[in-house]
């Protein structure tokens, strides 16, 4: 684990400390690339601190990249892409706008749930958006929904791409604290899940309230008529996620071989329906290059900045100033919550899991908390951050998709803000949503 490698000097926090903080503030507010920020913040902790020679940065940087479960990262953001350019994410829509006919709010419904369909394949929240908002957007409108509602729930929807498992989330934060990636995607299923849930809710909710879109009037003989011609003519499409979720729940692929296969399948059920060119492929392999181009350096330039914090007594600081407030652990978990959503309105998630999983979790194994429901906690209550300003990522994605104002998407996102919210309460008070599913060795 990155944050027990080296042990404390010390607690007193000095400028070794605040000046490579300053500097980190003051180059994100210049736009100054992040990864190169926590590069030089990194590089400056270093120096002042005495912890590490800054010739073996570079050697740092190497070294926390080196690593088989990151393959696994560009793989299914591939996956993901290929998918959208093989047609399948469209077999996804169709199937879930026939199972959400019948219903108030249907294809908002359908829109939600074919966000988590996607989530389950490509592991990110910025494709999801993409991907999903292209097909959905003006379709909503469409329905009687408000553009920025529209967008919203979009956004909402495809924070489920780091909640639902496979997630590339849960692979950095497993690398991060030494945790299988295999475990926390089974221990995220229900979390996950229950995100979906409270999404889908909402948008009934607020259907019902304003009344933009009714329900379908059918028989259930047509709707089971429908609902068959939808699966017929697009079951194949589900077999990317069988693969990935059978592959690895039963333990006969990693995470990393899970994505290899999916992606080979995936392409090759695309040159099967014609869906697919070798033309495709530059294009293809450009777009999800610039995705990893964007999550890898991060990683790489955090834990060398991961490392100076563990060296200085930041962790342990943290933990003595947070049981000085108060040493209740409902308390201190609600500190923690109020911590990582903070932090996620200002950064991004990858940053965000490998300098504060190894602050926080001190903290909740001096409270008892299982390391497995603490990974989860801290997942979900970052994944609220994708629809909260000034960030806010897919904000951003379905603002640049529409050209709607940021701003009145995130107000309109400010009731499935709360219902996440409150799942994340539940997720953090109540174990055995993260724990249920896991072998008795883990609970």
């Amino acid at each position: 684990m990155l944050w027990q490698h080296m042990q404390p000097q010390t607690i007193e926090l000095g400028w070794d400390f605040y000046g490579p903080v300053l500097l980190f503030v003051l180059l994100v507010a210049l736009a100054v690339p992040v990864w190169a920020a926590i590069g030089a913040a990194a590089s400056l902790m270093l120096v002042w601190s005495g912890a590490l020679p800054l010739s073996l940065v570079g050697e740092k940087l190497f070294s926390g990249i080196d690593a088989f479960a990151l393959t696994a990262v560009p793989l299914f953001i591939l996956t993901g892409d290929a998918l959208v350019r093989t047609g399948l994410s469209r077999k996804f829509l169709d199937v879930a706008e026939a199972l959400t006919q019948f219903a108030k709010g249907g294809f908002g419904s359908a829109t939600v749930l074919v966000c988590g369909m996607f989530a389950a394949i490509s592991g990110s929240d910025a494709a999801g958006a993409a991907a999903v908002g292209r097909m959905t957007i003006d379709r909503l409108v469409e329905s009687g929904y408000p553009r920025p509602y529209a967008c919203a729930l979009v956004a909402a929807g495809a924070c489920t791409g780091i909640l639902i498992p496979p997630s590339i989330a849960y692979i950095i934060i497993g690398l991060v604290l030494g945790i299988s990636a295999s475990t926390l995607f089974l221990a995220a299923v229900i979390p996950g899940i229950a995100i979906l849930v409270s999404i889908l809710a909402t948008n009934i909710i607020m259907n019902r309230l304003y009344g933009w879109e009714g329900g379908g009037n059918i028989s259930m003989g047509e709707y089971f008529s429908q609902l068959w011609v939808a699966i017929k003519s697009g079951w194949y499409a589900f077999i990317v996620p069988i693969i990935i979720f059978y592959g690895i729940f039963s333990g006969r692929l990693t995470p990393t071989e899970a994505g290899a296969t999916a992606v080979v399948v995936t392409i090759a059920m695309g040159f099967i329906l014609g869906t697919m060119r070798l033309s495709d492929f530059p294009a293809m392999l450009v777009s999800s290059a610039k995705v990893n181009g964007v999550i890898i350096p991060i990683i790489a330039f955090s834990i060398p900045l991961a490392e100076a914090l563990a060296i200085i007594g930041v962790p342990q600081g943290f933990v003595a100033v947070a049981t000085g407030i108060s040493d209740e652990p409902w308390v201190l978990i609600m500190m923690m919550i109020l911590v990582l959503i903070a932090a996620g309105c200002v950064m991004e998630t990858t940053p965000n899991i490998v300098i504060l999983a190894p602050i926080l979790k001190p903290l909740a194994d001096n409270i008892g908390m299982n390391e497995i429901q603490f990974c989860i906690m801290m997942i979900t209550a970052l994944g609220v951050g994708f629809i909260t300003p000034p960030l806010g990522l897919n904000l951003f994605v379905v603002s640049g998709l529409t050209g709607e104002s940021i701003l009145k998407i995130a107000a309109r996102a400010i009731p499935f803000v709360l219902f996440m919210l409150a799942v994340t309460l539940l997720i953090a008070y109540v174990p055995a949503i993260s724990t249920t599913l896991l072998p008795e060795i883990y609970k």
